[in-house]
């Protein structure tokens, strides 16, 4: 149908697009004020080897993302230290964070990018783009950021 027909959403589709629409701009300021509380958490956390968040003014282009928007946005990455199987750990002992390659949900997401999202890309650029194997994904929801935190330390307390 798609390639017959084009993108075409049906109406009660539509209808719940738009009605969405009406709360974005709230939920995205909620989202981004968590993922900055998350990422400032997971920074001066010692099983954290770095944190990938523009919101944050320790980001290389923190300057410039706060010229071009008025926060972080609700994505936050970061490489935990003991790599891939480290990274599996935290991501399998979450209990609240779904594990899902999606972003944008109302739902805090988790992901592995380097076998999710760039699974498919030769390991090599995948180094040089600074997806390795510890790098870890989280789209921040609308719920409680400590709870969000809880969930997270849980994961990060196995790699001791």
């Amino acid at each position: 149908p798609l390639r017959n027909m084009g993108a075409a959403l049906s109406p009660f589709n539509a209808w719940v697009v738009m009605k969405g629409l009406e709360t974005l701009a709230l939920r995205v300021k909620a989202e981004s004020a968590a993922a900055l509380e998350l990422a400032t958490w997971l920074e001066a956390h010692p099983g954290v080897a770095r944190v990938h968040y523009p919101g944050l003014s320790s980001h290389p282009q923190h300057a410039l993302a706060m010229q071009q928007q008025s926060a972080g946005g609700a994505v936050v990455s970061f490489v935990v230290k003991g790599g891939r199987e480290a990274a599996w750990k935290l991501i399998n002992a979450t209990q609240l964070v779904s594990i899902t390659a999606n972003l944008g949900d109302v739902k805090s997401t988790i992901t592995h990018p380097a076998t999710t999202t760039h699974g498919r890309v030769a390991p090599d650029v995948r180094e040089r783009a600074g997806i390795v194997e510890g790098l870890v994904r989280v789209a921040v929801g609308l719920e409680y950021v400590a709870d969000v935190q809880a969930d997270l330390a849980a994961g990060l307390a196995l790699l001791d």
